[in-house]
C-alpha cells in the first residue's frame, strides 16, 4: 500500500479563468445586470433582515437600487443603499470565487420567529457578480457597511488583478462601476440597458430607478429625474381577495403584450412545502386557426428567470400563459435540471390541481358565464382529459357537449338523465349538423337528443368517456339504426338489392331493408361506429403521403317509403328501366345525407336529376 504523504486542494488561477468567465459564464450576456442589480437588491433584503431580527435600528429607509448610465465616462453603474461590506468582507466575498454571502447570510439567519425558512434572498450562487467582467474592462467596487466601519473602494481588471483602497464613500450601501469594454458598446444606448431592465427587474422587490447621467445633471426644466422602472409588489405577490377582475386583466395586458382580454385566470398562493406564487391565464383565441402557443415566464424571488419554460407545466396545458415564481429553483436553473426535478413535478401537479378546481368552480357558481367561454377551452379540456388521468377524473363533471338540435350545453350526466326513460346508456350524436342534418331530425322527430361533436378531438375524446363509464356508448346519428326509429324489420327485395348494387357499382354493397317511422327518407346509409372510429382515427394520425382508409358504409331501405314501394311496384311489373333510374335516384340521395359527393358522384347525380325533370 502507497503512503499518504500530502494532502491540498486545487488551485484556480485567475489569469486562466477569467477568460473562459467573459466568454461563457452565460449564453446571454444582458444576464450581467439582471445578476449585479440582483444583488444589489440582496444587500438591501439582508438589511431589512437584520433590522427585523433587532440587531440594527436605523429609523424610516428609502431603499432603492439607483442604475447609472454614464456615456461620456463609458460606464454603468448599480448603486444600492443596502447593507454594505468592510474591508474584509469584500475581501472574503469579492475576491473569492463562488464564495457566495448569500449562502453564509442564510446559514446564519435562515429562520424566522415560527421556524420556517426565509425567503427574499436572491443569489445562492457566488459566480453573478463575476457576469459583470463579460462585458466591461475593469469593475470598481465602492462599499460602506451598516457598522460603520471604513469605506473601501476595490478595482479589477479583465485578468483578474485587483486593487484596494481606501474610500471616501461615506452613504452605506454599495456601488458597482462597470467601464464597458469597446465590443460591447450597445451597452452605452439608453435604449438597450432600459430593454435589459425591464426584460429581467420589472417586479424585483425593491424599487430599481434608472438614469442617463447627462441628463439628471442639466439644470432646470431640462433635467430629467430617474425613472422607476419596476413594479415592487407584482399582483402574483398579492392575496386573492386584494386583486380585482380589472387588476388582473391589465397585469395579463401589460405582461403578454396582448390586446384581448384573457378567458380566466388561476392565482396560485402555494405554502410551505412547494413555496411557489403565481397566475395562470387562459388566453382567448380568435378562431380555430389561431396558433396555440403559451408563454410561461419563470420568476426567482420577483426576478425573471427564463422565458416560457414548458417542464413546468403540464403539455396539455402549454398553451396557457402566466407567471411562476419559484424560489426554491437556483437562480441559474438549465433545462435539463428542470426536467429531472421532483420539485418542479410536484408544481406541475398542482398546477393541474388548481386549474380543475377552477373550472368546476365556475361550472358550479356560475354556470352561465362558465357556457360563454366553453367553447373556447373545450379543446384544452378535452385533450387535458385524455393526457391526464387525474385531471379527467376532477374535472368530467364540468365537461359539456352542445346539443345539435337546441345549441344547449349539456354534461353526459344531463344528457343521461333525459334519455334514460328512450335510449339508456346510448348517447347520440352528429359531427356535421348540415350534412348529417336528415339523421338529426329522424332522432328529433322522436324525441331523443343529438349532441353535436364537430372537431376531430371530441370523437377522440368519447373513447376515453367511454373507457370511464362501463355500459355507455356513443353512437353517431349515421350509425346503425336505433330500434326507437324502427316499425319494424322487413324482408329483402333480391331484385332490388342486385339493383342498388348495379347503380352503386359496388358489387359488395350491403343492402337491408327497415320499416322506418320516417316514411319520407326512401333510404339512409350506415356505418359502423367502430369502423368508422378506427377509420377517423387513421385519418387523424397519417403520416403525409398516406391515402385516406375508406369506411365501408352499408345501405338502408326503408320500406314504410313511398319510394320503395313505387320501386317495387316498377320490379313487378317488370319494368325495369324505371326501377334502376328510381334506385339510382334513391342510393344518391343516400348518399348526399351520408357525406359530401365525389366529383364523379356529383356529376352522375345531376345527370340524373337532369334526366328526370324531363320526364316530368
Amino acid at each position: 500500500m502507497s503512503e499518504n504523504i500530502k494532502k491540498g486542494g486545487i488551485s484556480v488561477d485567475s489569469e486562466h479563468l477569467f477568460p473562459i468567465i467573459k466568454k461563457w459564464l452565460y449564453s446571454d450576456k444582458d444576464i450581467f445586470l439582471r445578476e449585479i442589480v440582483s444583488n444589489a437588491s440582496d444587500a438591501v433584503t439582508k438589511l431589512k433582515r437584520l433590522e427585523s431580527l433587532g440587531e440594527v435600528s436605523l429609523g424610516e429607509q428609502n431603499y432603492r437600487i439607483d442604475v447609472v448610465l454614464d456615456k461620456t465616462a463609458g460606464t454603468l453603474t448599480v448603486s444600492d443603499n443596502g447593507i454594505g461590506m468592510t474591508a474584509d468582507e469584500l475581501e472574503r466575498y469579492i475576491c473569492n470565487i463562488a464564495l457566495s454571502g448569500a449562502v453564509e447570510f442564510i446559514q446564519k439567519y435562515e429562520k424566522d420567529e415560527s421556524g420556517k425558512p426565509q425567503e427574499g434572498i436572491i443569489g445562492h450562487f457566488g459566480l453573478g457578480f463575476y457576469s459583470s467582467f463579460m462585458v466591461s474592462d475593469t469593475v470598481t467596487v465602492e462599499t460602506k457597511s451598516y457598522t460603520g466601519a471604513p469605506a473601501v473602494k476595490w478595482v479589477c481588471n479583465s485578468d483578474g488583478e485587483y486593487e484596494t483602497f481606501d474610500s471616501d464613500r461615506e452613504e452605506r450601501g454599495t456601488s458597482v462601476i462597470m467601464k464597458i469594454a469597446e465590443d460591447e458598446a450597445e451597452l452605452l444606448k439608453e435604449y438597450k440597458i432600459k430593454e435589459i431592465l425591464e426584460k429581467y427587474c420589472s417586479f424585483m422587490p425593491v424599487p430599481v430607478f434608472f438614469s442617463d447621467a447627462e441628463e439628471t445633471e442639466k439644470e432646470g426644466k431640462d433635467k430629467k429625474e430617474p425613472e422607476q422602472i419596476n413594479d415592487t409588489t407584482p399582483l402574483w405577490m398579492k392575496q386573492p381577495s386584494d386583486c380585482t377582475e380589472d387588476d388582473y386583466k391589465s397585469f395579463y395586458k401589460k405582461v403578454f403584450h396582448d390586446y384581448k382580454d384573457p378567458l380566466f385566470w388561476v392565482h396560485i398562493n402555494a405554502e410551505y412545502p412547494l413555496n411557489f406564487k403565481g397566475i395562470i391565464y387562459f388566453p382567448k383565441l380568435n378562431s380555430d386557426f389561431e396558433p396555440i402557443e403559451g408563454q410561461v415566464k419563470l420568476y426567482y424571488n420577483q426576478v425573471f428567470v427564463a422565458d416560457n419554460i414548458k417542464e413546468v407545466i403540464p403539455e396539455f396545458l402549454l398553451m396557457l400563459r402566466g407567471v411562476l415564481d419559484c424560489p426554491e429553483l437556483p437562480l441559474n436553473v438549465s433545462r435539463s435540471y428542470l426536467q429531472n426535478n421532483g420539485y418542479v413535478s410536484k408544481i406541475a401537479t398542482h398546477i393541474v390541481k388548481k386549474v380543475a378546481d377552477k373550472l368546476n368552480g365556475m361550472m358550479n357558481t356560475d354556470r352561465e358565464s362558465y357556457e360563454k367561454i366553453y367553447n373556447d377551452i373545450k379543446v384544452f379540456v378535452e385533450y387535458g382529459c385524455m393526457r391526464d388521468k387525474k385531471f379527467f377524473d376532477r374535472v368530467k363533471g364540468s365537461v359539456l357537449f352542445p346539443s345539435a338540435i337546441s345549441g344547449k350545453l349539456l354534461t353526459v350526466d344531463e344528457y343521461l338523465e333525459t334519455a334514460k326513460e328512450k335510449h339508456e346508456n346510448k348517447i347520440f350524436y352528429a359531427t356535421d349538423k348540415t350534412v348529417q342534418a336528415q339523421y338529426i331530425g329522424m332522432y328529433e322527430a322522436q324525441g331523443a337528443e343529438v349532441l353535436l361533436l364537430e372537431h376531430t378531438l371530441d370523437t377522440q375524446f368519447i373513447s376515453t368517456i367511454e373507457a370511464d363509464r362501463e355500459g355507455l356508448k356513443f353512437l353517431r346519428v349515421d350509425a346503425d339504426v336505433d330500434d326507437m326509429l324502427k316499425n319494424g324489420e322487413a324482408k329483402e327485395n333480391k331484385k332490388l338489392t342486385e339493383l342498388f348494387k348495379k347503380v352503386s357499382g359496388k358489387d359488395d354493397l350491403e343492402v337491408s331493408y327497415t320499416a322506418l317511422k320516417d316514411e319520407k327518407t326512401p333510404a339512409i346509409m350506415n356505418e359502423d361506429e367502430q369502423d368508422r372510429r378506427f377509420s377517423d382515427m387513421m385519418k387523424f394520425y397519417r403520416m403525409d403521403g398516406m391515402g385516406d382508409v375508406p369506411g365501408k358504409a352499408k345501405l338502408i331501405v326503408n320500406t314504410s317509403s313511398a319510394l320503395y314501394k313505387k320501386a317495387e311496384g316498377y320490379i313487378d311489373g317488370k319494368d325495369n328501366d324505371r326501377a334502376e333510374k328510381l334506385c339510382k335516384h334513391i342510393y344518391s340521395l343516400a348518399v348526399l345525407a351520408h357525406r359530401q359527393l365525389t366529383a364523379d358522384e356529383l356529376k352522375s347525380f345531376l345527370a340524373g336529376e337532369y334526366e328526370l325533370l324531363l320526364d316530368l
